[in-house]
């Protein structure tokens, strides 16, 4: 609970009887590596929050590719948001990378916080605009950069995590094959 109330703590202070009220909404939940907490096909009923651990958010395409697009480690959120909002099937998959542990709020729950802690609304409408950005800003490189220059951008937003993730996680990520991200690997420790 004390990384959740540090989070908030960055963008709200919250008094004793609120942070009772929060934590009678929430679940603690350890999660091995590999397990799911979301499955194409369900419906992403929690927003979750990293306690210890890393996750990655991907989907799977016609020809069986897997395609990442996001990765979440401690102090951090991820949901199925259209999934989450609209209650509609999840066409994406959320997975542990190493051993997690986790605190989840489920929808009506956090519907609930938003009417009686009027001040968290305002922390998860910064969460998801956030959130917003970062897809913007992948989106745009993607079809504006090169693959060197989108590995290096992973490189600056993701650096505490590089090492956590594999080479085939990232290449992933990125759009590119494995092989080809061991080539820009490679380039760029030629340069240094």
């Amino acid at each position: 609970m004390e990384a959740l109330i540090a989070h908030f703590n960055k963008y709200i202070s919250l008094d004793d009887s609120q942070l009772k009220v929060i934590e009678s909404k929430i679940s603690v939940r350890k999660i091995k590596r590999r397990q799911m907490i979301l499955q194409e096909g369900f419906i992403c009923k929690h927003y979750t929050f990293v306690l210890k651990g890393l996750f990655r958010m991907y989907g799977i395409d016609d020809k069986g590719f897997e395609h990442n697009i996001q990765f979440t480690a401690e102090g951090d959120w991820i949901a199925d948001l259209g999934s989450f909002h609209t209650k509609k099937p999840s066409k994406l998959f959320i997975e542990a990378l190493e051993p997690s542990e986790i605190i989840q709020i489920e929808q009506k729950d956090l519907y609930f916080l938003y009417i009686n802690i009027v001040k968290l609304d305002r922390v998860f409408k910064v969460t998801i605009e956030n959130k917003f950005i970062e897809i913007q800003d992948r989106v745009l490189q993607n079809f504006s950069s090169t693959a060197e220059q989108r590995y290096l951008s992973f490189l600056d937003r993701y650096a505490d995590l590089a090492a956590r993730i594999s080479n085939v996680q990232i290449a992933s990520y990125l759009g590119i094959t494995p092989q080809f991200l061991s080539k820009i690997r490679k380039k760029i420790s030629t340069k240094s």
